[in-house]
């Protein structure tokens, strides 16, 4: 990471605070879904997929000018890997700090939603783990990365925030899995046996998957925009201290 980024700290509880807003939304989205529409599953996933689309949008506005906005440790380390190839990016000490943050952070926003809503924390019996729900969370994925990274290589970060937003609101709908795409969230809704959670024993598979859609993605950036090894430090938003005040 070059030496204008915010520090280290600053960044981290971006990270955090945003991973953990980032479930609180998903999951209390969903309870609340649940509880106003409980025999409509089809407008459960709207209702919960509106909220995602906008809270989303929202936090990589507010977050993003000073961590970046990742909250997804499959974003970070694509964004760590990419960068090694120009000396940009996060560095692996950096990389470990946003990692363990967004999947503390991930784990907090399941207990909050829980308590929000005065349901219980606990751990999901929801089992999400088919072959097809596998599938597609590696297409969730690799469309995210290649996003993400496509936006920045080509200039157009101001975009990210509507962009990602959309992109996860169509993921929802278009994706048997429902676009979990991020590890650290799919830790974090293990703690909720609601509409939105997933059971631990399928969270192996939907973090491999994750993996192997964030590496096609990364891919397919190197192949359509070769020189994006040089944008790492602009994922998901460019952020300097130059426009955080530090």
């Amino acid at each position: 990471m070059t030496s204008n980024q915010p520090p280290l700290l600053r960044r981290a509880v971006a990270e955090l605070l945003g991973t953990s807003l980032l479930v609180m939304i998903v999951v209390g989205s969903g309870i609340a879904a649940q509880q106003l529409s409980p025999n409509d599953v089809g407008l459960q996933l709207l209702q919960n997929s509106t909220a995602t689309v906008l809270g989303l949008t929202v936090l990589i506005l507010v977050l993003g000018p000073v961590s970046g906005a990742h909250f997804n440790p499959a974003v970070s380390l694509a964004d760590w890997i990419l960068g090694r190839r120009s000396g940009s990016g996060l560095t692996l000490p950096e990389l470990g700090t946003y990692v363990v943050a967004q999947t503390v952070g991930a784990i907090s926003g399941s207990v909050v939603a829980n308590a929000m809503f005065e349901v219980g924390t606990s751990i999901s019996a929801k089992d999400r783990a088919t072959t097809g729900h596998l599938l597609g969370e590696v297409v969730a994925t690799a469309g995210l990365i290649l996003l993400i990274f496509a936006l920045a290589a080509t200039k157009r970060g101001v975009l990210a925030a509507p962009a990602v937003g959309a992109y996860i609101g169509a993921a929802y709908w278009f994706t048997s899995s429902t676009s979990f795409a991020n590890p650290a969230v799919t830790v974090g809704r293990i703690f909720s046996d609601t509409f939105a959670g997933i059971a631990p024993a399928s969270v192996p598979g939907f973090v491999v998957a994750q993996l192997i859609g964030a590496a096609a993605g990364l891919g397919l950036v190197l192949i359509l925009f070769p020189s994006a090894d040089r944008a790492a430090d602009d994922v998901i938003l460019p952020h300097s201290s130059k426009t955080t005040g530090s």
